[in-house]
């Protein structure tokens, strides 16, 4: 087997997506999630040859145990396949200002993303149980982390600073980071291909959107703006996730209402965006399945997530000068037509043309331009975050 191979390793707070990827094809040899770890139905489903597995794995299961059972189990059941393993990859959320590249991991890189785990409370501290699981069950092999946050270091100080006082950011870091910059830096370079550009000369916004949801100006194959900011709270309208708001109605809250800081970050995290406008789901199908059956707070929340994001990618056209595709991404960005539509029909500005067919042919899997021919062009990319993982990993540990 020519293919380099890495295990790509994504852990959340209560979750595990793992891969097992040829760093130079791409080509998914073994993928799956762990989930609902702590809870009596934690379970693990994989896929592999071709064929689908699950597993239950105990209310005690928590990430090293997930990882434990990948490898005694899952790998140990391919042993010419686990062989060819050259590397473990890891995502990691928040690498702060220290981070602007993947980064071989050492006790020091442990310790910095242990300082940004305050940026990314829900995610760093979930990623560090995962790299310590992973180096006891594979001591051998090089463990790499890849920044979301690094692909967003480009960004000119205008675009990342807030207009709080400086000495803010100069003495604790509080700017705007961006994060989902491996998937934007991946869709960018498919993009340039499908343009038929090099990717120095090509200028896109790109549009990650799933239950988190951010909006990239890339010009020159370089962030140059980005929607999420401090945290990934900041911009798009989410699936429990309020995006922008005015800051004053968290004092409002306290101050009028009697929340509490706890129950206003749980408010603004986990009960806004579309479970909060709609009151009916988080998840964009039963939205969109609710605004087809006229269910009123599902068509609102519907409406303001398109005039949401609409309004972002025309504001990212002032940094790029010359906009060379819209690009479409993520759960929500690759299967829905409906919201592909309605946002390309709020930028009427731009002249731009839904193809029906196309647009409709674009989803489940399939990438593809979804506008006219005499359009500006707008087109569907599914990301492939581990591919980038893996390539990076590799690289990395061939530069050694």
């Amino acid at each position: 087997m020519s293919d380099n191979l890495v295990l790509v390793l994504n852990c959340g707070s209560s979750s595990l997506k793992f891969a097992v990827i040829g760093a130079e094809s791409g080509e998914e040899h073994i993928s799956g999630l762990a989930e609902c770890f702590g809870l009596e139905d934690s379970r693990i489903k994989w896929k592999a040859q071709g064929g689908k597995n699950e597993a239950k794995l105990g209310a005690f299961t928590a990430h090293r145990e997930a990882v434990e059972y990948i490898v005694k189990t899952i790998l140990a059941g391919q042993p010419e396949l686990a062989a060819q393993i050259k590397a473990v990859g890891h995502r990691i959320v928040h690498g702060g200002e220290k981070f602007t590249r993947s980064v071989i991991i050492t006790p020091d890189v442990i310790q910095g993303i242990e300082d940004c785990a305050s940026l990314a409370p829900l995610h760093n501290p979930a990623h560090l149980i995962g790299i310590r699981a992973a180096m006891a069950s594979f001591p051998s092999l090089p463990q790499v982390a890849v920044f979301d946050t690094a692909f967003h270091q480009t960004m000119p100080e205008k675009a990342y600073v807030y207009a709080l006082p400086y000495k803010l950011y100069r003495e604790h870091g509080i700017r705007r980071y961006g994060m989902h910059g491996t998937s934007h830096l991946y869709v960018s370079r498919e993009a340039a291909k499908v343009l038929n550009k090099p990717i120095s000369d090509t200028n896109v916004i790109v549009a990650h959107l799933g239950n988190g949801a951010s909006v990239t100006a890339i010009r020159g194959g370089k962030s140059v703006d980005t929607s999420m900011g401090l945290t990934p709270l900041e911009g798009l309208v989410m699936g429990t996730r309020c995006g922008d708001l005015d800051p004053s109605i968290i004092f409002h809250l306290v101050d009028q209402l009697g929340y509490t800081l706890k129950e206003v970050n749980n408010v603004l995290n986990k009960q806004s965006g579309l479970l909060g406008i709609s009151e009916l789901t988080n998840d964009c199908r039963g939205i969109e399945e609710g605004y087809q059956d006229g269910h009123k707070g599902a068509t609102l929340a519907l409406e303001i997530f398109c005039y949401r994001l609409a309004k972002y990618i025309a504001a990212y056209t002032v940094p790029l000068g010359r906009l060379d595709a819209i690009i479409f991404t993520g759960g929500i960005g690759e299967n829905s037509d409906i919201i592909r539509a309605k946002v390309l029909d709020l930028l009427a500005i731009f002249n731009f043309t839904v193809d029906e067919t196309k647009n409709k042919a674009a989803r489940f899997g399939h990438d593809g331009i979804i506008t006219a021919d005499n359009s500006p062009v707008a087109m569907v990319i599914p990301t492939n975050e581990e591919w980038v993982i893996a390539e990076d990993a590799v690289k990395l540990i061939s530069a050694k």
